[in-house]
């Protein structure tokens, strides 16, 4: 017999030998209906618009100097390894990258250099210098993905260590289901990526995905968003060290982690791996970072 709480009388009518039988459905508070206890989901801030391009693209480019600022307190720097990639919105053939060779930490909007697909640096700071990597990855993929307005590549310590194992994400938490049939495997590694070919089939590998785990290497992340790209990343880079962390405890223990069902999964995937949610989702760390730089990144 279930406990008075777990029941309400209007629905325990059914009897079978004189036991009430419970509904199996989850009752409502005390005086709320059916209807009103239905989810309403908050209108959430939207990326802004802007009827003048140049206008958008200091925007957008000053949200570019704050995700390497964000890159750099999360280590995910390392030498002059990594990069992040904006598409011009006035020069949709060209995109914005950090000078090679200056720190995430340091980096301003003035810094950043634009990009045609040639490789020709046509615009940008006073350090011009292209990280040739930056552009035979980023390059295929901004060609390839008109719908990409941002893409991050960098050699963070978990993403690059369970990329070495050369396997696919678990679905073993809820934030992996974030990347729930959206997350490619590039298993290949043929050294720095200096050859075009070698971009493009990473490109091709990526396909209409949102992230990829580059084998040998580390992650890449995309977002219609800057802010999506950005959280893309982050939280790759954590299921990656969840994922090592729970092997490693499971492993030990001679046992495996659960994993979630693919319904589950794909349910999830819905509310936490949309384009939107992504973009809210980094919301808190460019406000973080606007207050502990005081909006220096915007020079």
């Amino acid at each position: 017999m279930a406990p008075p709480s777990a029941i309400s009388p209007e629905r325990a009518s059914n009897h079978h030998n004189g036991d009430t039988i419970p509904s199996a459905e989850v009752p409502l508070e005390p005086g709320i209906s059916q209807s009103k206890a239905k989810v309403q989901m908050p209108k959430f801030p939207q990326p802004p618009t802007f009827a003048d391009k140049y206008a958008e693209r200091d925007y957008l480019k000053g949200r570019l100097a704050a995700a390497f600022r964000i890159f750099g307190k999360y280590g995910y720097d390392e030498g002059v390894a990594g990069h992040i990639t904006l598409r011009d919105p006035v020069q949709p053939d060209t995109f914005w990258v950090n000078p090679f060779g200056v720190a995430f930490s340091l980096i301003k909007r003035s810094d950043l250099i634009q990009v045609d697909h040639d490789g020709n640096v046509i615009d940008g700071g006073d350090v011009r210098l292209l990280n040739s990597a930056a552009f035979m990855i980023h390059g295929a993929i901004h060609r390839s993905r008109p719908d990409v307005l941002c893409a991050a590549h960098s050699h963070s310590i978990y993403g690059r260590s369970f990329c070495s194992l050369g396997r696919k994400l678990d679905m073993i938490t809820q934030d992996a289901c974030s990347f729930y049939n959206d997350l490619a495997l590039y298993e290949s590694f043929n050294g720095i990526v200096l050859a075009e070919k070698e971009g493009n089939d990473i490109a091709a590998c990526l396909g209409n995905k949102k992230a990829a785990l580059l084998q040998n290497h580390g992650l890449l992340t995309v977002g219609g968003s800057i802010e999506a790209a950005v959280f893309w990343f982050i939280s790759l880079e954590k299921c990656c060290q969840a994922q090592l962390m729970a092997d490693a405890a499971a492993g030990g223990r001679g046992h495996e982690t659960v994993k979630i069902h693919d319904d589950d999964a794909a349910f999830t995937y819905k509310t936490i791996g949309s384009p939107m949610a992504g973009y809210f989702s980094a919301k808190p760390l460019f406000d973080v970072m606007e207050k502990d730089c005081g909006g220096e990144y915007m020079q």
